[in-house]
Order: structure tokens, then C-alpha cells, then sequence
């Protein structure tokens, strides 16, 4: 018994394939570059709410020092 494919059958299962590689791929891409960026996220978050870095405020103060 042989099986053959149409041209058409191979087209649409490759679509489909890469259809669904693309769509794991761009979800996984996300959710990478959403971990990544957590820290700056945050970071960014906490200078909305008027929280200052311990280092900015030495920094600061020691710049106001000198003058």
C-alpha cells in the first residue's frame, strides 16, 4: 500500500507547522523577555511609588558634601 501526499496536503501541513512552531516561539519569547526584565520592571515600579535607592541617596549626599 502506497501512500502519497498531494502538493496541497504538504502545503498545508507545513503551514500548519509552522504556524504552531511560530506561535510557541513567540509566546516562549515573551515570557523570556518577560523574566529578564522582571528586575527592571520592578525597579522602575518602586521609583514610581517615591521609593529612592539606598546607593542614589548616598551618592547624592555625598556629592552635596563636597560642594
Amino acid at each position: 500500500m502506497d501512500r502519497k501526499f498531494t502538493l496541497i496536503q504538504t502545503v498545508a501541513t507545513a503551514a500548519v507547522f509552522s504556524a504552531v512552531s511560530g506561535w510557541y516561539g513567540f509566546m516562549f519569547g515573551r515570557e523570556s523577555a518577560r523574566k529578564e526584565l522582571e528586575g527592571l520592571i520592578e525597579e522602575l515600579r518602586g521609583a514610581k511609588s517615591g521609593s529612592v535607592d539606598d546607593d542614589a541617596v548616598k551618592t547624592s549626599t555625598t556629592a552635596t558634601q563636597e560642594s
